[in-house]
């Protein structure tokens, strides 16, 4: 079982897939590549959203739309990639937005310097609802946070995912590695938004990494 953990697939809802044909394209290309499970995770900015109810509405609307095109498109497992805010933690129905089914939630960090903030919000959300957060793409921030940041937040009780695309850097495949050999808990995710510069990438990802790699990735669901 090959899953996609994190992807933009649904239609016009975020900077991902801009129409259901798109996101048709972009499926099939998945389904090409292996992927037998896709877990569709839009964008939830908080200070953008009127309220968690009204994402999770206009999500499903967008998710309707998909499944009318193709019904073969039901099994499509919907969360959402939770930017980490000021006061996230405390905002009403955040649970709503973990990975349907789990208690799972797909966190992430902004693109700036380490502020210790954005873990209290991470840890709180752990804490005050019993989720377990899934930190995106962990390697890109390599070039915003110190060694000493960044082991803070691997000290975090969180699943780390990783984007294929983390294969074809050096620097980031080291860092992955490391990662997966001291034995943190790991998800892999295309992260796609489209079918050009961003788009499904798992034959990156078989072509690059050693099939226990992936392998070890598939259990968060079992």
């Amino acid at each position: 079982m090959l899953t996609d953990h994190h992807c933009h697939i649904l239609p016009n809802i975020d900077d991902g897939s801009d129409s259901v044909d798109t996101s048709l394209q972009m499926i099939k290309m998945m389904k090409e590549q292996g992927v037998d499970r896709i877990v569709s995770t839009s964008h939830f900015y908080a200070h953008r959203e009127k309220s968690v109810d009204s994402f999770i509405e206009k999500r499903q609307r967008a998710y309707e739309e998909l499944v009318k095109a193709d019904p073969s498109n039901s099994g499509i497992i919907l969360g959402a990639e939770v930017a980490v805010e000021h006061g996230i933690s405390k905002l009403e129905g955040i649970d709503k937005l973990c990975i349907t089914g789990t208690k799972y939630i797909l966190l992430e960090f902004q693109y700036a310097k380490f502020s210790h903030w954005m873990l209290e919000e991470v840890n709180d959300i752990a804490c005050e609802y019993g989720l377990t957060p899934i930190l995106a793409h962990i390697h890109r921030y390599l070039e915003y946070y110190s060694k000493s940041e960044l082991e803070e937040v691997l000290r975090t009780d969180a699943v780390l995912q990783f984007n294929n695309e983390a294969f074809e850097s050096f620097k980031e495949k080291r860092f992955v590695k490391s990662l997966i050999k001291d034995g943190y808990p790991y998800i892999f995710g295309s992260d796609s938004h489209n079918l050009s510069s961003r788009k499904p990438n798992w034959d990156l990802l078989q072509k690059k990494a050693k099939a226990d790699i992936i392998d070890g990735a598939e259990d968060i669901f079992e």
